[in-house]
């Protein structure tokens, strides 16, 4: 059982904390004390920030929002459980390799530097924000490419009227930095616990990439688990039944 009663959800990649106020309010209703902190340049509601592109975002880079969190971990009176989606699964495992938390959850998380997939889908979906060749630019997802990196498990109804409520600009700098030193995790070294959730529809990050990156894990002595949600893409915190999937990580921390 996981003692700490403090929960930090990080967002990821293209979103920003609305993304996580349902299960904010769900772990709250279970006795936690929930931050939901934004990545730099993030804050706000998501029609404004698609509006009105801050020109600082373009410069946001993987480091800064590790260190964002790193900030409010420490300030607060206990170490945290840490949730993390999307590239916030990375962030997760850099702060656990970090010990800043005494228990983390990576959600269909991006991989660190050296576990890598040939899979299309993983490709199509995420070279438009890599992408070299617009050097600083602000990637501004399109609700048809949202459609296919976020939302494809759901109808383009469905998942144009999710794009409304949630997806914002992001700075292609952060993606770009999991290819860096910075994003790279010793897997051999002792961790607190970490639990790696996979979607078995993601296009974005496909459930071949999170089975190698929990694979990658060799500490033998160290709380490793993962699960795979048969049908869930991308999406999987905001999904019908994405109740599901938390009512799994209460019960992992809690077993």
């Amino acid at each position: 059982m996981i003692k700490s009663k403090t929960i930090v959800f990080i967002h990821g990649l293209f979103v920003n904390p609305e993304s996580w106020n349902e299960w904010k309010a769900y772990f709250e209703a279970k006795g936690y004390k929930c931050y939901t902190p934004a990545n730099p340049y993030h804050a706000g509601n998501p029609a404004d920030l698609r509006k009105n592109i801050d020109p600082g975002l373009a410069k946001v880079n993987f480091e800064d929002v590790v260190n964002n969190i790193v900030k409010l971990i420490d300030t607060l009176p206990e170490r945290p459980i840490i949730i993390g989606h999307s590239m916030a699964g990375l962030v997760v495992q850099k702060l656990i390799s970090m010990n800043k938390a005494v228990a983390g959850v990576c959600i269909d998380g991006a991989a660190p530097v050296g576990v890598i997939t040939l899979k299309w889908s993983f490709w199509k979906a995420n070279l438009p924000a890599i992408n070299p060749f617009k050097g600083n630019s602000v990637f501004q997802p399109t609700k048809k490419w949202f459609h296919y990196a976020f939302c494809n498990t759901m109808t383009r109804a469905e998942s144009d009227k999710v794009f409304d409520q949630i997806a914002v600009p992001e700075s292609r700098n952060i993606p770009r930095g999991t290819l860096k030193s910075f994003a790279k995790i010793d897997f051999k070294k002792p961790h607190n616990p970490l639990l790696i959730i996979a979607g078995e529809k993601d296009h974005i990050v496909p459930l071949s990439l999170n089975v190698k990156n929990f694979k990658a894990y060799k500490d033998t002595g160290s709380v490793l688990a993962f699960k795979e949600f048969k049908g869930r893409g991308h999406y999987i915190c905001g999904e019908p039944n994405w109740q599901e999937v938390a009512a799994y990580i209460y019960n992992w921390l809690n077993k």
